[in-house]
Parts: C-alpha cells; sequence; structure tokens
C-alpha cells in the first residue's frame, strides 16, 4: 500500500517546517517525514552551551517570530527547539514520526519515496534532512594509532566529561571556536587550526551574515562580480563566551598537525601536544543517500540545482544544505525564502 500526496517533504528540522508553512500558503496536499522521534530537528543533540549568532527576533521562520529567551540574547539550543515544537503545532503541519527514508525512485509520472514504516507516491518531493546526520572527520596518518578518545562535534556535550584533562580541538570554524571556548577554563586545551583564526567584528551576527549572504547571491545571479559573502567577513562569529575566552587569552590557536602519535598530536616541524581526547569540528557532508537512485549526484557529491530546483530532476527541490540551495538556507532567518520559492515552483508545475 501507498499514500498518494501532491508533495513530500522528507526532513521535519527548521527547513522542512519552512517548506510546510509554504506548502500550505499555497494549497498543496503534502506530508513531512521526519527521522526524529520528536520535534526539534538537529537542535535537540548540540552541545549544551550552544547559543544562536543572533537574537530570537532574527533568527524566526517564516509566518512567526520566536520569542526572546528570558535573560538571554542570543538563545540556546533547548530555546530553539520549543520554538520549532510550537511552530509545527500552531501551523498543523502534517508531520509524520519516526519515519527514515530509504531511498526516492522515480515511478512513471510519481516519485515513490519509500520509508521504513510505509511508503508514499508524490507528484513532487522537497528534500530537507540537511548536514547533522553526516559528520566528516578528514583522514589523518596515525588516526589508529592514538589510544585516547575521538568525538565530532556532534558527540560533544559538555566540558564535565574532560575536566582536568587534555583536549586537542581540530577545526577554525564557529563549531571549533565555541567548543575550544566551551573548554578553555578547565582543561589543558590544544586548539589547532588550518589557519590564523578570522574573528568577525564583535558587534556583527547572523543578521549580518544573512544580508551578506542574500548580497552575494544576487550578484551572482546578476553576473557581477563575486562580493565574497559571509567568507569575506571572517570565519567565527564572535559570541559572547567565544569573546570571554578570547579576551582572557584562553584561545589561541596552534597551526594545524600533520599526524597523530600514541601521545597524541605533532605538527610538520616535529613539535607536538600530549592529548587524552581529540574533538573533531571538522563539519558536515550532505544527507543524500535518500536520492541515490535518482542518480543526480554531481561533482563534490552534491546535485546540480537551479536555486533549490535539481536541474535533471524538475520533481525534487533540495533545501537547507548551504548557499548552493539558497542563500544562508541552512540557517533559520536564511530558509525562508528559498523554502518560498520551491513551493511556488512546485505549484507551478503541478499546475
Amino acid at each position: 500500500m501507498s499514500t498518494p500526496v501532491d508533495v513530500v517533504v522528507i526532513g521535519g528540522g527548521q527547513a522542512g517546517l519552512a517548506a510546510g508553512y509554504h506548502l500550505r500558503r499555497a494549497g498543496l496536499d503534502f506530508v513531512i517525514l521526519d527521522a526524529q522521534a520528536a520535534p526539534g530537528g538537529a537542535w535537540q543533540h548540540t552541545w549544551d552551551s550552544l547559543r544562536l549568532f543572533s537574537p530570537a527576533a532574527y533568527s524566526s521562520l517564516p509566518g512567526r517570530l520566536m520569542p526572546p529567551q528570558p535573560g538571554e540574547t542570543y538563545p540556546d539550543a533547548a530555546h530553539v527547539v520549543s520554538y520549532l515544537t510550537e511552530y509545527e503545532q500552531r501551523y498543523d503541519l502534517p508531520v509524520v514520526r519516526p519515519v527514515r527514508v530509504a531511498g526516492v525512485h522515480r515511478d512513471g509520472e510519481l516519485l515513490r519515496v519509500e520509508g521504513d514504516s510505509g511508503t508514499w507516491r508524490a507528484r513532487a518531493v522537497i528534500s530537507a534532512t540537511g548536514t547533522w546526520s553526516r559528520p566528516f572527520v578528514p583522514a589523518f596518518p596515525g588516526r589508529e594509532t592514538f589510544p585516547g578518545r575521538q568525538l565530532h562535534t556532534v558527540e560533544y556535550t559538555n566540558p564535565a566529561d574532560f575536566a582536568g584533562r587534555r583536549v586537542v580541538v581540530v577545526g577554525g570554524g564557529n563549531s571549533g571556536a565555541q567548543i575550544a571556548a566551551d573548554l578553555a577554563h578547565d582543561t589543558d586545551l590544544t586548539w589547532c587550526t588550518l589557519r590564523e583564526p578570522r574573528y568577525l567584528a564583535d558587534d556583527i551576527d547572523g543578521r549580518a551574515l544573512f544580508d551578506h549572504a542574500t548580497a552575494r547571491r544576487r550578484a551572482l545571479d546578476e553576473g557581477r562580480e563575486d562580493t565574497g559573502g559571509v567568507a569575506s567577513l571572517g570565519d567565527i562569529v564572535a559570541v559572547p563566551p567565544v569573546r570571554t575566552a578570547r579576551d582572557a587569552g584562553r584561545l589561541e590557536a596552534r597551526p594545524m598537525f600533520t599526524r597523530l602519535t600514541p601521545a597524541g598530536v605533532e605538527r610538520a616541524d616535529g613539535r607536538t601536544a600530549e592529548a587524552d581526547a581529540i574533538i573533531w569540528c571538522t563539519g558536515f557532508r550532505p544527507a543524500l543517500s535518500h536520492l541515490a537512485p535518482l542518480g543526480l549526484r554531481g561533482p563534490r557529491g552534491r546535485i546540480p540545482t537551479a536555486g533549490t530546483r535539481a536541474i535533471d530532476e524538475p520533481r525534487l527541490h533540495l533545501l537547507g544544505y548551504g548557499d548552493w540551495t539558497g542563500p544562508a538556507s541552512a540557517t533559520l532567518i536564511g530558509v525562508g525564502r528559498p523554502a518560498r520559492e520551491a513551493a511556488r515552483q512546485i505549484a507551478d508545475l503541478l499546475r
């Protein structure tokens, strides 16, 4: 048995909910399939001290402002989970969970979405599975010789697990800086980055980042010179905990090592740092394995798109994976516009 719908949205996090909001406004029959057991998407699984880069009002999905968190300028992850839960309920979005989608297949004029608890046949599909489920750890010589603990950003919770220990944090982006700041006070910390950390000005937060990402996308679409977008401003947003650790001199970055050893890590110049644990804050890859049956993968594992629409399969849209699927589309504030455009294009296609 299979369930027929106009649109299947795969993923019930912030991108999936934004898509649902606009599909509802377009009058389409749709379902959102979420692999999580509860609302909140990846925000349910972050480290305890994580803070948004922007105030609540500038971290909102379409139609509903995020309320401020009492006593906090930059809300924490638990506040985001509460907001997404309320958002889903407010708009009565048809989320089915938990459903893990195994594959999307062409089925004549329809797309067949096969999950572990059912099958749906849709006239269009929006994939909004994000990246959190695909953490990336680079290959380094000697990884198998290091006897200590190795974990990725997704497995880090709080500094209590590492108090008094020697910890190497790898990565010069926001996650690396925030986790290094988290550990800077109670551990023997070594923070390794590929290049000297580039902090954005202290008064810049997610509002400016969204504006820059949008301006870059507009410039590229109009054939003008690449503005560089967010990358031109820096790599790290100086949220208060990062700023505090940095200004106290506790966030001194070291050059990247070249190999792991049984004792820790070693740089190209032969200098070493002993470690009990290594935390890889080295990013993510798009979670797209469910789309493999469609045979759409291009360079670097991405599916070529025009905006959110897959070029070689116009019934498929990708939402929330980064700038290649819409300016700042992996952020709360940024996903609304590409979600609206995807819903509009799908409505036009189905008509």
